[in-house]
């Protein structure tokens, strides 16, 4: 018996990119038949299936082309080549207001959404209290959609989404605009879906979220089919992706959950990056909003943070060993400098921090043109989300404190969890009873 209720085979789209309005006209009216246009594939070849009750990720760096292949496998669009097979009703949540008419109200909404699935009024007003009571809008259910707040709209969205009693459930990023309750219980949801035996495909930037709840992961990157299998090893491909150390040059459309001898050479390429000359920092995520200031008396001149194998990367497991590293330059003699690194949340809370007067590890004289490099190692503890990394050259002269250098939120640092304890850290604890 065929379980697979998701079959996509050979997608490509192709849109066709004119560099004027006026040569889409040149184009349909030319008698040779000239081209005014270049191709862009927005998919090239995607292959995979979805079975029954499972759960399944896409990820991928913007514009790879995971909305496209959503609206593929929905209807909304129609593919170049290729085909797509669908067993069951789908309910869609791709993007914030998709299928809303924004002059209804609430609950014309529902009714409107309701129609397009299939479903008839009377069906409709079956659901429809349980719609309510999910989204959880109160009175602003009768007014008009156009005066919802993006949390009211993806309550209300993910609502009909979750309880029109969907075979398959397909969720983009939509979910990033609702607190942080609303998320867990749409999460919980979730999980009441899986053990229904429904099935789910997510899409999310959220890595710890796409490590818990999914079952199998699919990478795309530039329209191309990266991989498909593990959840785990998809996203230390994706990592590798977000850092520009995977070597695209070896990587073929994959359609199978093996290792294939193209991911074998991207593997073996990364001892590329580690040539003289090749700056840590350029494998990083840079935050372009970063701020940078400081006597210049001394300066950092580079850094990384890397994972327990030593890769550069932005995204660390928790409960795992990491670094982070700073290379300094001092441009004048510096007596005991002091580097320092701070991790804060998104808010601007100082997390944690140290430098190496607290270790009690500090260069006694950091002389002209000299280059020093330390490295700060211990395991991550933090609960799994988004941090702000920044690092700092300071020191004393005389009593007088000076700032040489500081890189103020330089770049970001992903925890990856798929186990989250209260507050901000873990404290490993163990449970017994006695």
């Amino acid at each position: 018996m065929d379980n697979k209720v998701i079959v996509v085979d050979g997608i490509k789209k192709l849109y066709k990119l004119y560099d004027k309005p006026m040569n889409r006209l040149k184009e349909s009216l030319s008698l040779t038949h000239k081209k005014y246009h270049t191709e862009h594939f927005a998919l090239d070849k995607i292959d995979f299936s979805v079975n029954k009750g499972e759960c399944l990720g896409i990820i991928g760096t913007n514009g790879s082309g995971k909305s496209t292949l959503l609206k593929i496998i929905t209807g909304v669009l129609n593919p170049t080549e290729g085909k797509v097979r669908v067993e069951g009703k789908i309910s869609a949540l791709l993007e914030l207001g998709a299928g809303f008419n924004m002059e209804y109200t609430g609950i014309e909404n529902i009714y409107l959404n309701g129609t397009m699935m299939g479903f008839t009024e009377k069906e409709m007003k079956e659901k429809l209290q349980d719609i309510i009571d999910f989204a959880e809008i109160g009175e602003f259910i009768y007014q008009p959609v156009k005066t919802y707040s993006s949390g009211m709209f993806a309550r209300l969205a993910f609502a009909v989404a979750i309880n029109v009693e969907p075979d398959i459930l397909i969720v983009d990023e939509a979910l990033s605009v609702g607190d942080i309750f609303f998320q867990a219980k749409c999460y919980k949801k979730f999980n009441e879906f899986k053990e229904a035996g429904k099935t789910i495909i997510f899409v999310s930037h959220d890595l710890s979220s796409v490590l818990k709840y999914c079952d199998r992961t699919l990478l795309i990157h530039q329209g191309k089919q990266i991989k498909l299998g593990k959840t785990s090893e998809v996203v230390d491909i994706f990592k590798k992706i977000l850092v520009n150390q995977y070597d695209e040059s070896a990587v073929e459309t994959e359609d199978t959950e093996g290792n294939t001898e193209n991911e074998s050479k991207a593997a073996a390429s990364q001892n590329e990056h580690t040539d003289e000359g090749v700056l840590w920092k350029e494998k990083m995520i840079i935050n372009p909003n970063f701020n940078d200031y400081g006597s210049k008396e001394a300066e950092i001149t580079d850094f990384a943070i890397t994972d327990k194998s030593g890769n550069i990367t932005n995204s660390i497991y928790k409960g795992e060993e990491f670094a982070i590293r700073m290379k300094v330059k001092f441009n004048e003699d510096i007596k005991n400098p002091i580097c320092a690194i701070t991790i804060k949340d998104l808010k601007g809370t100082e997390i944690t921090g140290t430098n190496t007067m607290l270790e009690e590890n500090n260069i006694e004289l950091g002389k002209k043109g000299q280059t020093a490099t330390v490295e700060f190692r211990q395991r991550m503890t933090l609960q799994g989300g988004q941090y702000l990394l920044s690092l700092g050259l300071t020191g004393y002269r005389l009593e007088t404190f000076v700032v040489y250098n500081r890189l103020y939120d330089i770049c970001n640092i992903e925890v990856l969890s798929t186990r989250n304890t209260i507050g901000f850290y873990d404290m490993n604890t163990t449970v017994t009873y006695l």
